[in-house]
């Protein structure tokens, strides 16, 4: 068995720690001030986006601490080290929103059959500088949304929390010019079920890793035809592939060689997965004649 040259791969949430900071530092200081406006004005709107900005807040908090956890050095038993931790802080972040989504739906049900008095005017001004935070919020993490499904978490709670203070913005518009207090509560269920398919993706994505799926992106037919074109290879079998956490896809497989020259075989094998898959840490195991496991596995290619 030979093992292919590895790297670290795309970079993960480590480098992005000081967004998640700021972001923090400004999510949480309005989130305060909101919670008071939403009790104030009686704005369940209001409210909602202070839910909201609740997860935001509990998000960008667990991504930080997941980032510190997943630095931890590799030991003897963890050989993999701590990456995954955030894939579980990702996760931990969907059902959060999910459940706050939930909630909302119901207190807005809830008001339907009993309407409340709407204050529109510090509705509207609160809204108004909660959008501002989170736009600033959004540009911090945009650069890290794409490395790492824990920042993406937390992007997305921002991001949903933004439409959040539009859309209040907007039911206090309407509330001030026709006194409709109704739309407070419509505007509320828009906002839980505009983030539910959102945590939906977020929670499938997590659980892809969880469950060492595929890594979005790679087509396994791909490579097992890229690596099965490498002269000297007759069968490809025992293909898996996974990533422990972000950007960093694993590979192992069994390649079948009866004439080639193994020493050739195994760096041609690396160029194919890095240059062309990204895929810098891969397990190659090379035979002579296929292994009882290549049974009902080996692929062959004409």
């Amino acid at each position: 068995m030979r093992s292919l040259p590895h790297s670290n791969g795309r970079p993960t949430a480590a480098g992005h720690e000081r967004p998640l900071w700021i972001a923090l530092i400004l999510t949480t200081s309005f989130m305060v001030a909101e919670v008071i406006g939403g009790v104030l004005t009686g704005s369940l709107a209001l409210i909602s986006d202070a839910a909201h900005m609740f997860t935001d807040t509990a998000a960008l908090a667990i991504s930080l601490a997941a980032i510190q956890i997943s630095k931890r050095a590799v030991d003897s038993k963890r050989t993999f080290g701590y990456h995954r931790f955030e894939i579980l802080a990702a996760a931990f972040n969907a059902i959060l929103l999910f459940g706050v989504a939930v909630y909302i739906l119901y207190e807005a049900w809830r008001r339907m059959s009993e309407p409340q008095t709407v204050d529109s005017v510090p509705m509207l001004v609160i809204a108004a500088l909660g959008l501002v935070v989170n736009l600033v919020s959004m540009r911090l993490l945009s650069s890290g949304k794409d490395a790492s499904l824990n920042v993406k978490g937390a992007y997305l709670e921002v991001w949903s929390d933004m439409l959040g203070s539009l859309g209040v913005i907007v039911g206090a518009l309407v509330i001030w010019s026709t006194g409709w207090t109704w739309v407070d509560s419509v505007i509320a269920v828009a906002i839980g079920l505009w983030v539910l398919p959102r945590t939906w993706t977020l929670l499938r994505a997590s659980m892809n890793v969880l469950l060492e799926g595929v890594p979005e992106g790679i087509d396994v037919s791909e490579i097992e035809k890229a690596l099965s074109d490498i002269p000297g290879i007759d069968s490809v079998h025992e293909l898996h592939i996974w990533s422990i956490t972000s950007g960093k896809p694993s590979l192992s497989v069994h390649l079948v060689s009866a004439q080639g020259d193994h020493d050739v075989v195994v760096p041609q094998a690396a160029r194919v997965l890095a240059e062309r898959f990204e895929i810098h840490h891969s397990t190659v195991q090379i035979e002579r004649v296929p292994c009882p496991l290549a049974s009902t596995t080996t692929h062959r290619f004409q």
